[in-house]
């Protein structure tokens, strides 16, 4: 049991409102409880069983503080103050981030930014603050796409990039999306009724882990997020021949996964040598037959590439489309590439990070402006508005693994920045 932390914030009359910092970190207890590992790690990949469980459980702790939860066509949690504190006409500032984790990962990236989103609705509800524009929490679905593999998803149909997404959409193993959606109470034939219009909201704000370690090298409880980076993800397939791997002679086989190894050395070699983007990765890859003896016939694997600068990152993915073209010439395999995942990079709202940097001036914690290396649903729904990311420092900058922690008293920071950059707004 935490101890009680609490903080003052002031509405936009003066009434003083506070974060009840000991709910807000047991909340973060009880949701990593559902997936967790015996070492800590969480998983709760998107529209899974534990996402599910998770999910509810989130949604019954805003009904039960008063507000209203709802799931719409793409899965995303809304929560919300009941009818009759709606009665503003101007958009909505809009809080939240989203629930699902990649496997064994950590227990606060995108939990901590809803868990905190629906405290500040809770605190502004028991307070009776009204404000000039409705707020609302968020929790969208299967940002991560570590089991269906449409990362973004509940932020890209919020924002009606539906062209951008499979129409029947599958896990990594072919099980449509269409009835695990059903199952999280979504509806696949009406995504459209979930995309709100460009200009509907005020603002997105989206509370997070740093995931890495500037914050804490520099000592500074809060970061103001200037720019989010952008991302390219591509599949890759590999066909070659299987074989024997004590009778098939090294001359004339066909080893996909020879030229897998080769193009992951050039997927590095684009971001460390070359210098085309910031950070080139391979984090998933597929062997067929994956046995010791067995030559392999296919491998499929994932490149991700991301980059501050959208021209840079249209380089990297020209290199490597071309690498893998005369890789797979050299090895005698058939290669297929496809992108399945294209976000720009994405600077936040100057407005906003300034609202950011004063709430966090007056409230007493130290800050520092720095880019995002990771990707957010923010930089999804500035297709609709203005957006501001606060992020709070991660311990020895790890994240996405069981070790990911950020200490209690900045995570209460993170949320009373919020509160009061709600406020403000």
């Amino acid at each position: 049991m935490h101890d009680s932390v609490t903080v003052a914030g002031t509405s936009r009359s003066g009434t003083s409102v506070r974060i009840d910092g000991a709910r807000l970190l047991d909340r973060l207890d009880r949701l990593a409880a559902i997936g967790g590992g015996e070492d800590g790690g969480v998983t709760r990949m998107g529209f899974s069983d534990a996402d599910q469980e998770g999910r509810a459980q989130v949604a019954r702790q805003a009904v039960e503080a008063g507000l209203t939860a709802t799931v719409d066509a793409g899965g995303n949690l809304l929560m919300r103050r009941p009818a009759d504190h709606r009665r503003s006409a101007r958009p909505p500032i809009m809080v939240g981030s989203h629930l699902d984790t990649v496997a064994n990962g950590g227990r606060l990236d995108g939990a901590y930014g809803v868990v905190a989103a629906l405290e500040v609705l809770q605190t502004l509800h028991e307070a009776g603050t009204e404000t000039d524009h409705e707020v609302v929490a968020v929790g969208f679905a299967n940002e991560e796409g570590a089991l269906f593999p449409q990362p973004f998803w509940g932020s890209m149909v919020l924002a009606g990039r539906l062209d951008a997404l499979p129409s029947e959409p599958e896990d990594y193993a072919g099980r449509p999306l269409r009835e695990a959606l059903a199952r999280a109470g979504g509806d696949l034939s009406q995504l459209k009724t979930a995309a709100w219009a460009p200009g509907s909201l005020t603002a997105y704000l989206e509370l997070h882990v740093e995931q890495g370690p500037v914050l804490e090298r520099l000592g500074r409880s809060i970061g103001v997020v200037e720019s989010i980076t952008g991302r390219i993800q591509m599949s890759v397939e590999l066909h070659g021949r299987a074989g024997h791997a004590g009778t098939t002679p090294m001359e004339g086989r066909q080893d996909p996964l020879v030229v897998a190894a080769r193009l992951i050395s050039a997927v590095q070699s684009l971001a460390q040598e070359e210098k085309l983007c910031r950070v080139a990765t391979v984090g998933r890859m597929e062997v067929q037959p994956n046995s010791p003896n067995t030559i392999p016939e296919t491998v499929r694997l994932d490149v991700d590439l991301r980059d501050s600068d959208p021209a840079r990152l249209d380089a990297a993915e020209r290199t490597v489309r071309t690498a893998l073209a005369a890789l797979a010439r050299s090895g005698d395999v058939r290669a297929v590439i496809e992108s399945t995942m294209r976000s720009a990079p994405v600077q936040t709202d100057p407005r906003i990070r300034d609202t950011i940097a004063a709430s966090a001036t007056e409230l007493g914690f130290t800050q520092q402006t720095l880019p995002s290396g990771a990707g957010h649903d923010a930089q999804i729904v500035a297709d609709l508005a203005p957006v501001g990311m606060i992020f709070v420092p991660s311990i020895d900058g790890v994240s996405h693994v069981p070790s990911e922690r950020t200490a209690p008293e900045d995570l209460v920071a993170g949320a009373e920045v919020l509160l009061r950059t709600v406020l403000k707004l």
